[in-house]
């Protein structure tokens, strides 16, 4: 099939001038931000507080610090957190990679018993997300892919582990294939891009993107993102609503619908699909038997959607393409299996790891 082209209309990072380093350290337990309650419900937009497009005050589960980079004559800066492992050091470092809609505070688990079992765990926020940057530019996966080594740099580690969640399990697939003598091994966390978006669906105009993230609503937003967990309670996933609809009332909104429209673009022009038969490190791709995220899908005709396959689906077809490669599934689960399953996951992950 002849695909189209990627959507023009900003700058394309060709290279990465790294600015000075920042000053690391490793965090201490039981940080968090200063901020409002975050389980608060997003009962109308009108009672919400805006917050800022960088989610400056919202709670994380550590210190947040910031690499500066320079990208296409813009400075820009990276949030990220890096904690000490809270058991005997295994030598080893793990990064762990978020989702388009998610903040950094759903890593809260994993990041508390991959330190219990030796890691450093490092937890970066990629410029066009949370709390970093959000430059006016037209977004590639080589680009968060340098930016993610250029942590790795900083922090003077060599060789790492990475479990990528949805965007970021796609993210990972693209940084192993480039930096393959870098990565010990993947955990892909139903990684988005187990198909070809553009096999399904038509190319759309950015601006078109942004004004869908413009028009979201309380009611709208939260349908969006309870279609990520079937069986989560919904006290459970309102937080990611309720910074999602805080941010609708910032006065820089328009940057920020901006990076995501751009982000779309990213996932939907830049498929990975082909790279999983590449990969060199060790692989366990995991995948919620109820989850049926697809980027984009709703500008999809019908009939294309339909012919689409759904992650568990496109999960068994990738995996046997994976030299050394290994599925789980979490029977029930939706898009994010360590919130809904995170007894089975984290069992499934340390053992892979160990």
């Amino acid at each position: 099939m002849s695909h189209p082209k990627p959507v023009a209309g900003r700058r394309t990072l060709l290279t990465l001038p790294l600015a000075a380093a920042a000053t690391v350290g490793l965090a201490a337990p039981g940080f968090a931000d200063s901020a409002p309650d975050p389980t608060q419900t997003a009962a109308g937009t009108d009672k919400l507080e805006p917050l800022g497009i960088g989610l400056e005050g919202w709670p994380y589960p550590g210190p947040v610090q910031f690499l500066p980079l320079v990208a296409a004559g813009q400075r820009l800066r990276m949030a990220y957190m890096n904690f000490a492992p809270t058991a005997a050091a295994n030598g080893r470092a793990i990064f762990l990679l978020h989702g388009k809609n998610f903040d950094g505070s759903y890593w809260a688990g994993p990041i508390g018993w991959l330190r219990d079992a030796g890691f450093r765990v490092v937890v970066p926020d990629q410029i066009g997300f949370n709390k970093s940057s959000k430059p006016d530019i037209a977004y590639i996966l080589e680009f968060l892919a340098g930016n993610t080594m250029s942590l790795a740099d900083t922090l003077g580690l060599g060789r790492i582990t990475i479990l990528g969640h949805s965007t970021g399990g796609m993210l990972a697939v693209r940084l192993a294939t480039i930096y393959p003598d870098r990565v010990e091994q993947l955990v892909l966390e139903d990684p988005i891009g187990l198909v070809d978006y553009r096999d399904y669906i038509a190319p759309q105009p950015t601006a078109k993107l942004e004004a869908a993230e413009r028009n979201y609503t309380i009611e709208s937003y939260r349908a969006f993102i309870a279609h990520f967990f079937p069986i989560l309670p919904p006290a459970e996933y309102e937080p990611f609503v309720v910074w999602r609809m805080r941010v609708a009332r910032s006065g820089e909104f328009d940057r920020f619908a901006a990076a995501s429209a751009q982000t779309y673009q990213m996932i939907y022009s830049n498929p990975v699909v082909d790279l999983y038969a590449q990969l060199k490190p060790p692989v366990l791709l995991t995948a919620g038997t109820a989850d049926k995220s697809a980027p984009l899908s709703a500008y999809a005709t019908p009939e294309r959607r339909a012919a689409m396959p759904a992650i568990p689906e496109a999960a068994q077809a990738v995996i046997k393409t994976v030299p050394n490669g290994r599925l789980v599934t979490f029977p029930g689960a939706g898009h994010v299996p360590h919130l809904e399953r995170a007894q089975d996951f984290q069992r499934e992950v340390l053992a892979f790891l160990r």
